[in-house]
């Protein structure tokens, strides 16, 4: 099976320890979210996972420990946008702390196995589309020779992060402003020789040489392995997702990002973490039925 770590939180961010040593103890224990009641043993031997892909704002609390992982295929989704404390308060700074990270994990793994997240992209006040063209070319000058490949979207303004987006002053993003913002990030990202794609849009931008992407690639982990892996299209996702199917390790509620677009954020639901706990949050309860994941 793949290994998403993690659409839910972010595990390198806020819980390297904790990954390091399931993946040492080659197993992990994960809640249904739709039932709690159910629990997932899911094996992460290296004879039971084809693959690992890492979601990150902020993978330098993971740096010391990329050894553990040698025996498996992996690469990470790293998001750096140019977004400020208000938007993301607990994300670093991209410009001192960020970027650099990020060249770093770069320069550990190779440019192959960090592609850049510029996602998801909203209009406000102060978030214009000059404002986003400026910080992308910034961004992009100094990834370049770090990444092959740039990611984005558009927001999606989900039900649970409505309100929170109303306070940040969002404003409707019309088609000919995103076909517009899009041309200009395909010309900045080929002056700096990066392929960029896109995430889950059904727009089709393929005049602009963008294409439909997919963040968890098979292809791209039957590279970095040698050898072929074979996954079936992720039905769970939305329809435009070209994700190939896998098993999240995650926890909703447990990121400290505090992320304003969030999807996955649960305000006041995070509960008691112990880095031994093969759960993410809390322990096995009275009633719980845990079966191992095929």
């Amino acid at each position: 099976m793949i290994i998403s770590a993690s659409r839910r939180t972010d595990l390198p961010a806020f819980y390297a320890d904790w990954l390091k040593r399931r993946f040492e103890e080659g197993y992990a224990l994960v809640r249904n979210p739709m039932n709690c009641r159910q629990v997932s043993k899911i094996l992460l031997m290296p004879e039971k996972v084809e693959g690992i892909v890492f979601w990150t704002k902020n993978a330098a609390p993971l740096l010391p420990y990329l050894h553990v992982f040698d025996a498996y295929p992996f690469y990470f989704q790293y998001t750096l946008t140019s977004y400020g404390k208000e938007i993301e308060p607990g994300i670093p700074q991209k410009g001192r702390e960020g970027i650099a990270a990020f060249q770093r994990l770069s320069g550990q793994v190779g440019k192959e196995r960090v592609i850049w997240r510029y996602d998801p992209i909203f209009l406000s006040q102060r978030y214009s589309l000059e404002y986003h063209i400026r910080y992308f070319e910034q961004m992009a000058k100094r990834l370049e020779g770090y990444t092959e490949k740039c990611i984005f979207s558009f927001l999606d303004l989900y039900p649970s992060i409505q309100k929170r987006m109303n306070q940040s002053g969002i404003l409707p993003m019309e088609q000919e402003q995103m076909r517009e913002l899009a041309e200009k990030l395909a010309e900045i990202a080929a002056a700096y020789h990066l392929k960029l794609e896109t995430c889950a849009e059904p727009a089709d931008l393929s005049e602009f040489g963008i294409q439909h992407g997919c963040c968890i690639d098979a292809a791209l982990l039957s590279r970095i392995a040698g050898r072929p892996i074979q996954a079936k299209k992720d039905r769970s996702q939305r329809e435009s997702c070209g994700c190939a199917a896998s098993v999240d390790i995650g926890a909703y509620g447990a990121c400290h990002g505090g992320c304003q677009y969030c999807y996955a954020r649960r305000d006041g639901q995070a509960k008691e973490h112990r880095a031994d706990s093969p759960f993410l949050l809390g322990g096995l309860a009275e009633g719980d039925v845990v079966r191992e994941r095929k």
